[in-house]
């Protein structure tokens, strides 16, 4: 089978390449900088040579999009827009001009697109889509903004002959050096990972492995079209999340962070509160229904993991 990852360069693609190839797949990404034998240059916006590699491709598997690791400000918000949307939709013209069309076409996408809320789980089925949630700050309404208009642009492509998934995806947490685990991991030890702003939003997440396990269980299974939620079945509030991590490293203490608190550390890491203080509540309801089965559904025995991998490196 032949795998095609636009913006497949970075960390996720990294992962997915490694565990697609070892399945026996032929891998090919797109990246604008293009750095191997598998990889071709792309611009992310306009159709070019690189089309052809979809061309004959059986999956089309589409991680382009700016990080969202920054300060919120005016021209990062439209870089996260611009970036997503304009190379979803130049995937869906190259599929669209394919002679001979890939059968599946697994998009990125974001659990964010569910609202802040504390009172109830949020699935496929009967979750709220974000952006009027009475006590959210109107400042998170662009993320939603920028996840809503990701999933239309692929669902409105012309491309009848391809199957088309959105991967509404958690925070995919494995063990590599400067990701969000290692992040955590370093204020963890520091005795700095205790609730903030009281701890009681939830963290939605999924073990990188499980997450290269669900995309592959998703290009198999030919009856799932439409959104997917990648995470795991058992999201925890902030406080029992860090308190889990903190165990794992062997730090029993933390000290807690207020609101105000949270927003200098943002500023100080150019980061953004929003990616600690929303609630993000998220269940795979259509991956368990199909039968899919998680090696790490609980945070405790997942954090051991990645601790344990983490020391290693």
């Amino acid at each position: 089978m032949k795998v095609v990852i636009p913006g497949g360069s970075g960390a996720l693609g990294a992962l997915l390449d490694r565990s697609l190839t070892s399945a026996g797949h032929e891998v090919v990404v797109l990246s604008r900088r293009p750095a191997g034998p598998r990889q071709v240059g792309w611009d992310g916006r306009t159709l070019g040579a690189w089309a052809a590699e979809i061309d004959g491709a059986d999956v089309v598997l589409n991680l382009a999009g700016s990080s969202i690791n920054c300060r919120y400000t005016e021209t990062n918000r439209q870089e996260m827009m611009d970036s997503r949307v304009r190379s979803t939709r130049v995937v869906g013209e190259a599929v669209a001009a394919a002679r001979r069309p890939p059968a599946s076409w697994l998009q990125m996408s974001t659990a964010t697109v569910y609202a802040h809320r504390h009172d109830a789980p949020n699935d496929e089925r009967d979750g709220l889509i974000g952006g009027s949630e009475p006590d959210a700050p109107p400042a998170w309404r662009h993320s939603i903004d920028v996840a809503r208009a990701w999933e239309r642009t692929q669902a409105e492509a012309d491309t009848p002959h391809t199957r088309r998934v959105a991967l509404r995806t958690a925070a995919v947490l494995g063990p590599e050096r400067g990701g969000s685990l290692d992040a955590l991991s370093w204020l963890a030890r520091l005795g700095a990972g205790g609730p903030v702003a009281g701890g009681a939003q939830y963290v939605s997440w999924i073990h990188e492995r499980d997450f290269a396990r669900a995309v592959e269980f998703l290009i198999a299974r030919e009856d799932l079209t439409g959104p997917v939620n990648l995470a795991a079945p058992n999201p925890l509030p902030q406080r029992e999340f860090m308190r889990e991590l903190r165990a794992a490293w062997g730090m029993p203490l933390a000290l807690p962070a207020t609101r105000w608190m949270a927003e200098l550390g943002a500023f100080a890491l150019r980061s953004d509160t929003e990616l600690l203080l929303k609630s993000r509540r998220v269940v795979p309801t259509r991956l368990l229904d199909a039968g899919f089965a998680f090696d790490h559904p609980s945070w405790p025995e997942a954090a051991r993991n990645l601790v344990r991998r983490l020391r290693g490196r």
